[in-house]
């Protein structure tokens, strides 16, 4: 008889003539089935979260160097962009005068005009507004002539070798009765430069001084 054959034949109820091997065999596997279950409620219930922290720490390291990788495979694109910028900006920076070149903008703008064949009527500097570390110099102009000759100048306006813009342009017919058309206009624009500020830091105490002086 197998062992089949003898698991068929036994009394549920008569546990205590059953065949050794058959007992053997129930008794082990009573204590498999409670050993899985005391393993599974006193150490994988427990385990399990610090399982799940491991794996969702392993994920976000594993982003991190993935992450890092591509900067490191991007580095010299990078410095390649950062060099780019670097000159871009100092470009920008040899158009802002200094503050000795200031004066000499000013003639620039105003023979400008002039070349252009307007009559200057107005052409007024206001005082430097700081903009962080650069300064802003406004310059209030009157021109009076034609259309095509306010085109001239605006072009020569753009052509200057440092950085002027214009804002706040009004052109009006010359209320003289006698004008008519695009031949004899007012233009009046605010012309803007701008100064780059970074050595001015003894401005201040140089004003200072010279105040005291005078008293």
């Amino acid at each position: 008889m197998n062992f089949i054959d003898q698991l068929k034949t036994l009394d549920p109820r008569d546990i205590g003539r059953w065949p050794l091997a058959v007992r053997a065999f129930f008794v082990s596997l009573i204590f498999v089935v409670s050993a899985g279950l005391a393993w599974y409620m006193f150490v994988w219930n427990d385990d399990r979260p610090v399982l799940l922290k491991a794996e969702a720490d392993e994920l976000d390291l594993r982003s991190q160097f993935e992450n890092k990788q591509q900067r490191a495979a991007n580095l010299d694109a990078y410095k390649a962009q950062l060099g780019e910028m670097e000159r871009s900006f100092g470009a920008m920076l040899r158009q802002l005068p200094g503050k000795t070149e200031v004066p000499n903008l000013l003639v620039d703008i105003s023979q400008t005009g002039l070349a252009a064949g307007l009559q200057e009527k107005l052409f007024q500097p206001a005082d430097e507004q700081s903009k962080g570390f650069y300064a802003e110099l406004p310059i209030k102009i009157r021109l009076v002539g034609s259309y095509h000759e306010f085109g001239t100048f605006v072009s020569g306006i753009a052509a200057l070798p440092r950085i002027v813009t214009l804002h706040d342009i009004v052109i009006t017919p010359v209320s003289d009765g006698k004008s008519t058309g695009f031949d004899n206009l007012t233009m009046d624009v605010t012309a803007k430069t701008y100064r780059y500020i970074e050595d001015d830091g003894g401005g201040p105490k140089a004003g200072k001084k010279k105040s005291g002086g005078s008293t």
